[in-house]
């Protein structure tokens, strides 16, 4: 039976994810006395350790790569690179360390209190802790915020053994380059792990139900992504009927309509995205209402069914990304606190895929624009019209905005092509601030620099850009 811990704590964050540990630093910022818990030794959450910061260490390694090879177009020539699996597993698990360490030195700095274990709620005012040590007891809290993110989704025909059938987590460990690797699913999770694979000298094939890469993303963006892409094989409008690990090697079974085949690989990724957790912490116990679609259901300053207790992150819904639950995690803080005006109205969240080329996109899309009864326009701008672009070689890009013609408002954006995702946030400011595409045109944009795309293709709606013709 666990002991009671008769202390009130004022406000307990379940999971120090993103969304966990933002919520927890400005609460503490706020001078909330706050209790954060999570399973492992600092805060970071599956983003850090096992997610958003890994895979772009990786990505980065097989980028410089990519780019060397590219260079001999450019005169530049080097010897093929020699790959050190465990040097490069390695430093990405440095860099990990060092940030994950270093969000543990700021909670002490907050005086934000750690408990490394799991939290179950009991009811609306107790917790149930269970310590990593194997200490249990009773919490009592004024608050708490939820963030308990989200896990992989797994395929019912399909046992991950984490040696030759791996998730996320297993391919992010980065044990070895396998010479023939199937990543089933086409989202972005498996494109960027894919291309970590492809571009370190693996032969990846991609399985994908739907009939092309990015379900939801705008095709002329996926393009871009799609002339450039290294993999060896694409499988679209497939479904993986069966999958059976042998010894040393994978038998797939690939079902498209009415024709089926068998291939074998070294290893398969299954990566068909996640699933909220929202249940992990016994939520209900507490009156906590969790929708039909499996999120806990909030109001705008995240507050749940349950007066005193919020909830952030992947467990409300989409889009399931660390940015956005950071700043749900300040909102939830700030309405504790009783900040007047603290509420969830993001007019946009920006969505990059860190492949290479990236591709970004924020506010509505061309495909969504089809079936809306919004009159707008889009006008598109093609980075073989941007001198930066033609120096770095990177052409095959594009610059979209799409512009509601009467008010002249951007509504939404995208970018496909080297650093997309530096770029997409100057989007994304415009819609949040109600610029129109005449103020995105009379910006002065640095020349020469990718940016200016953004600024022609608002000098587009008008029919005026400077290096291309409007026809």
């Amino acid at each position: 039976m666990a002991n009671s811990k008769k202390e009130k704590k004022e406000l307990v964050v379940i999971g120090a994810g993103p969304g966990g540990y933002a919520a927890a630093f400005r609460a503490a910022d706020l001078g909330i006395k706050t209790i954060l818990i999570d399973p492992e030794a600092n805060p970071g959450g599956v983003c850090l350790y096992r997610g958003c910061i890994p895979s772009k260490a990786l990505l980065h390694v097989a980028k410089v790569k990519k780019e060397a090879t590219e260079l001999s177009n450019f005169g530049l020539s080097f010897e093929e690179p020699e790959i050190d699996v465990k040097k490069i597993a390695k430093w990405k698990d440095g860099v990990v360390k060092k940030l994950t360490g270093g969000l543990g030195q700021l909670s002490k700095a907050r005086k934000v209190e750690f408990i490394q274990g799991k939290a179950f709620f009991k009811n609306e005012k107790t917790l149930e802790i269970e310590e990593n040590s194997g200490e249990s007891y009773e919490l009592e809290f004024e608050n708490a915020i939820i963030a308990t993110g989200s896990t992989p989704t797994e395929l019912p025909n399909i046992e991950v053994d984490h040696k030759l059938i791996w998730n996320s987590k297993d391919a992010l460990d980065l044990k070895e380059i396998p010479k023939k690797l199937l990543v089933i699913g086409g989202g972005y999770i498996g494109l960027e792990l894919g291309s970590v694979y492809a571009n370190l000298g693996s032969e990846v094939s991609i399985a994908e139900m739907t009939s092309g890469f990015l379900p939801g993303a705008d095709r002329d963006l996926v393009k871009v992504f799609e002339k450039e892409q290294s993999f060896k094989n694409l499988y679209f409008d497939t479904k993986v009927e069966k999958v059976d690990p042998k010894k040393k090697k994978v038998e797939v079974v690939l079902k498209s309509g009415d024709k089926e085949q068998k291939k074998k690989f070294d290893k398969v990724l299954v990566a068909i995205g996640r699933k909220p957790n929202a249940k992990a912490s016994k939520p209900q116990n507490a009156g906590v209402e969790i929708g039909e679609d499996g999120f806990i259901k909030v109001f705008s300053n995240r507050k749940t069914s349950a007066n005193n207790i919020y909830a952030i992150g992947d467990i409300t819904g989409q889009p399931m990304l660390a940015h956005k639950a950071s700043h749900e995690g300040r909102v939830a803080a700030e309405v504790i606190k009783g900040e007047k005006g603290s509420t969830y109205d993001a007019k946009v969240i920006p969505a990059i895929v860190f492949t290479d080329p990236e591709i970004a996109w924020c506010g509505i899309t061309e495909e969504q624009l089809k079936s809306s009864n919004i009159d707008a326009k889009v006008v598109k701008f093609p980075w073989s019209a941007s001198g930066r672009a033609k120096a770095l070689g990177t052409d095959n890009g594009l610059t979209k905005l799409i512009v509601d013609k009467e008010s002249e408002i951007i509504l939404g954006g995208g970018v496909a092509g080297k650093n997309a995702g530096s770029l997409i946030p100057e989007i994304a400011l415009a819609i949040e601030m109600g610029t129109t595409a005449r103020d995105l045109s009379l910006t002065v944009h640095p020349h020469p620099t990718l940016s200016e795309t953004i600024m022609e293709s608002a000098e587009l709606f008008y029919g005026s850009p400077t290096h291309i013709v409007d026809n």
